[in-house]
């Protein structure tokens, strides 16, 4: 992680979570990280494939030239990396492991290098589950950016072994039946 504001959120957020996995999403604070609200948004991570913003800052939406909630996440990205993106919040979601992703995006001024931090909330049946992160440009002066490309990505703090899927998916199998998915 090279960005302060990525250190700083991730510092925050790993207090706030203490021994559990991740922290509640009530956990967070605004007034805390006041300062890193511009670059903070909120996925729902209740729509696979879509990932609509519920929440994006101010500086984030100008990077983007554009009001971001309720647009998918997904679209930010060049067609080309939209999957692995995709994949990238279901395991942050689903494992409930911190991920770290450099990131370019094209702007009219050229290549802007970014970094996300992308950070699971703790998940509780019923709940629509979400996530939070930080996008945070490395240059100034960048607007209106597009078609964002994986540089790298890690997850922080991987666990020894696979993680069953935290998440309990909704299957639909007929109209008002919902069959649910559970650990083991």
């Amino acid at each position: 992680m090279k960005h302060p504001s990525n250190q700083q959120f991730f510092a925050y957020w790993n207090n706030k979570r203490g021994e559990a996995r991740a922290p509640d999403r009530s956990d967070i604070d605004p007034d805390a990280v006041r300062q890193l609200l511009g670059d903070i948004f909120v996925l729902a991570c209740d729509e696979p494939g879509r990932y609509p913003f519920r929440v994006a800052g101010t500086r984030l939406c100008a990077l983007a030239g554009r009001d971001l909630k309720d647009r998918s996440f997904s679209e930010l990205f060049a067609i080309e990396a939209r999957r692995e993106i995709e994949d990238i919040v279901a395991a942050v979601t689903e494992d409930m492991v911190p991920a770290i992703v450099g990131i370019t995006a094209a702007s009219a001024k050229g290549a802007a290098p970014l970094e996300l931090l992308l950070l699971p909330f703790n998940y509780h049946a019923h709940a629509p589950l979400s996530l939070t992160g930080l996008l945070a440009p490395f240059d100034s002066g960048h607007s209106a950016l597009r078609d964002f490309k994986l540089t790298s990505w890690r997850y922080l703090h991987p666990p020894a072994e696979r993680l069953v899927p935290r998440a309990l998916r909704k299957l639909k199998l007929a109209r008002g039946l919902m069959v649910y998915e559970g650990l083991r």
